[in-house]
């Protein structure tokens, strides 16, 4: 599979300039690493739990936070040792694998962003029209198109990466195994590579921002036409969870990528690797849950009869103690 592959492993080393904080890191890490996976995992079991909420609008935001939670499992055991250790050794065939799942997972979230934006387009402009077009399965099968893009566009970058030769230096400057720090590592000229990579990133980053961008000047036409103010707001407050979610990833990313343009440097890797494994995963529960009633009330159903429960339990045990 490997031509002239002399190099078994690669050690992921991080950044020189943030070595003197890797136990404040782990613990950061580590903490950002459970509320990320609980608030996710709590809005993918509610959507999951509750009958009422298996809805096209419900079964995308519960695929997005599932999909954040793949994304956070596929790096964060490598950032934990890293922190830990000070290194991370990696096993050739499990830092590609890793690669590809990254690069998976955020193409399949772009597209995902982009249905969504077409939801809520049908959900405002088309309003009639609405549960004749998204219904159940075709939301399901808009899914799975989105989940089978997401698997399919890294295939051929990864392919040709594990095809250089890598017969010196190992060690990645990086947090975890990504495509820019490990092409820099080839011993061949990877020109066609790096073009490969680029590609990958942007083009599903900037054909679905620019659907977005489209799908949202359609909406904002229609709310202007909309008679009273009333209508204006409650089209508005539809789409706004999914508007802010948009401008912070895309807006963030198109900064970053500006920036990548100019000047480019492992800095760079680290806000991108960052943005997609720290902020975008957890603004993601904090945007949906916050803003949505169903999911708050079907969570002020379950809380409170389990918190009382756990509070008799512990004055109960407490009053034995005491007696």
């Amino acid at each position: 599979m490997y031509n002239n592959q002399s190099v078994v492993e690669f050690i992921v080393v991080g950044f020189t300039d943030i070595t003197p904080f890797h136990t404040l890191l782990f613990i950061l890490f580590f903490s950002l690493f459970l509320i990320i996976t609980a608030g996710n995992g709590i809005i993918f079991a509610v959507v999951v739990l509750d009958y009422h909420l298996h809805t096209p609008m419900y079964l995308f935001i519960g695929t997005l936070s599932f999909v954040e939670i793949c994304i956070v499992i596929t790096v964060y055991p490598t950032i934990f040792i890293l922190f830990l250790k000070g290194r991370a050794n990696i096993n050739v065939n499990f830092c590609f694998l890793q690669m590809y799942a990254f690069d998976a997972f955020l193409v399949t979230e772009n597209y995902l962003l982009s249905i969504m934006a077409y939801d809520r387009y049908l959900a405002i402009c088309k309003a009639l029209r609405y549960h004749t077009i998204m219904t159940l399965k075709s939301s399901k099968i808009l899914i799975c198109l989105c989940w089978f893009l997401g698997l399919l566009s890294p295939l051929a970058m990864i392919i040709m990466v594990s095809h250089l030769p890598f017969c010196g230096p190992n060690e990645i400057e990086h947090l975890f195994c990504d495509s820019s720090p490990l092409l820099t590592l080839a011993c061949a000229s990877s020109k066609l590579d790096v073009t490969m990579d680029l590609s990958v990133s942007s083009f599903s980053i900037i054909l679905n921002s620019i659907i977005i961008t489209l799908i949202y000047i359609n909406i904002l036409v229609t709310i202007l036409k909309m008679k009273t103010s009333e209508e204006r707001r409650k089209a508005f407050s539809t789409c706004l969870s999914h508007l802010l979610m948009s401008l912070f990833y895309y807006g963030s990313v198109a900064f970053l990528y500006m920036n990548l343009q100019s000047t480019y440097s492992p800095a760079y890797d680290l806000a991108a690797s960052i943005h997609h494994s720290v902020f975008t995963p957890l603004l993601s529960p904090l945007v949906y849950s916050f803003r949505n009633k169903e999911i708050k009330n079907f969570l002020k159903k379950q809380l409170p009869s389990k918190t009382l429960l756990i509070w008799r339990e512990n004055e109960n045990e407490m009053l034995g103690k005491k007696y």
